[in-house]
């Protein structure tokens, strides 16, 4: 698509530029911090440790710098277009190879763009990265509406579907007829959704985490489950008893936690980084001992919590929990369609829960691709960025 056809699609360049006394009222808030007592446990079963939490704002307070950040954004081609009412921010990344496939990946919480830039390099430029030109995607990457850098919705309604929709209108004022979907978290969502829309042009899509498994998982197990299904199960269990607090006041209120989201940086922070176990615990190593996973590393981990503070949409990204609940619940005792697309699934062992191939096959009747890696956790695509790109090429190449 030329310049003038994307001005002509309301396609509009788009830079990011924070005025320096945004990021000076930022680090006078981080000073201000008033600090709970240390937590009473050894572990995180009382939520995010102290020591975890000073290192970081220490860290964000006196080294980090959010304009090497806002560089790195500036780099690429950035655009916004307004979609349904909302101003929509993307990072659409052309492959220097010829008939690269399109590819639009959306992010998950309390994630954003950030998390999927280690994968712009792999994926658009796969002979530079280990890969051959016929690996090659054109990629698009939206921000969810109400997160980092697209507007907030003013209406209700922006659940998984609404979202899945407004991204096949993206790729079409984009000019893309044949494209492939890929997401985790909250972006698996959107893209189960886009599979069961099966929009035209969508030819396939690509998961890491089962969202059909969260409604639930009892329904994907054989009777009895397999020995590999209990173990998932039992995982799901003990996120749901231990570790989903996120989720369920996102889910339900989420308005009341969103005070504290916007007013303090450092309760935003700890929000954020209190996601799962196994994530959890690779943060607070890179900040506490100095020692990331992969590329979860300082400063990574504080671009991304920097940019939901800058935007103020920590409560807007909030409320897309509250708005699938609701498009969840509208759709009771309904069965979704299927997904008539090829699927490819990746499962990484530090997930939430690891996902057994009968699962993907039970839930998923098209399942063109199916394979378990040896690293990687729920932040498959910022942790493992090499490893993520190796497997979507491997998914979706059947499909060229």
């Amino acid at each position: 698509m030329t310049h003038d056809t994307m001005t002509e699609a309301g396609v509009r360049p788009f830079h990011v530029d924070i005025p320096e006394e945004d990021l000076d009222d930022l680090r006078r808030r981080i000073a201000a911090t008033r600090w709970p007592s240390k937590e009473l446990v050894q572990d995180r079963s009382q939520g995010v440790q102290l020591a975890a939490m000073q290192e970081l704002a220490r860290y964000w307070m006196t080294d980090y710098d959010w304009r090497r950040c806002e560089a790195r954004l500036n780099a690429l081609p950035q655009f916004k277009t307004e979609i349904d009412g909302v101003d929509i921010h993307f990072i659409h990344v052309k492959s220097p190879h010829e008939n690269a496939m399109p590819l639009i990946m959306t992010h998950g919480w309390p994630g954003s763009v950030i998390e999927l830039l280690e994968t712009v390099g792999p994926l658009t430029d796969p002979t530079a990265h280990g890969g051959r030109a016929e690996d090659a995607f054109d990629l698009v990457l939206p921000s969810i509406p109400g997160y980092g850098l697209s507007a907030e919705p003013t209406e209700l309604g922006w659940g998984p579907g609404r979202i899945a929709q407004a991204w096949a209108e993206l790729m079409r004022r984009l000019g893309y007829t044949r494209y492939v979907a890929q997401g985790g978290d909250v972006g698996s969502q959107v893209t189960d959704a886009m599979g069961r829309q099966a929009p035209d042009g969508l030819i396939g899509i690509h998961t890491n985490l089962l969202t059909p498994a969260l409604g639930n998982a009892e329904a994907l197990s054989g009777s009895p489950p397999s020995e590999e299904e209990r173990a998932a199960l039992d995982q799901l269990a003990t996120f749901g008893t231990t570790g989903n607090g996120y989720f369920v006041e996102q889910a339900t209120r989420p308005e009341t936690i969103g005070y504290a989201l916007l007013d303090s940086p450092v309760a935003l922070a700890a929000w954020m980084i209190d996601h799962d176990t196994d994530s959890y615990q690779k943060i607070a190593r890179a900040f506490v001992d100095g020692q990331p996973s992969g590329n979860l590393t300082r400063d990574h981990i504080v671009d991304n919590v920097t940019l939901y503070w800058l935007t103020g949409t920590g409560a807007s990204a909030a409320r897309s929990y509250w708005e699938e609940g609701q498009e969840t619940a509208h759709a009771t005792g309904q069965a979704p369609p299927p997904v008539p697309i090829p699927v490819g699934f990746t499962t990484f062992p530090g997930e939430i829960w690891r996902t057994p191939r009968s699962w993907v096959e039970k839930a998923y009747p098209n399942v063109s691709y199916f394979n378990e890696v040896d690293k990687g956790g729920h932040f498959a695509a910022w942790e493992e960025p090499q490893l993520f790109s190796e497997e979507l090429r491997a998914a979706f190449k059947p499909l060229r």
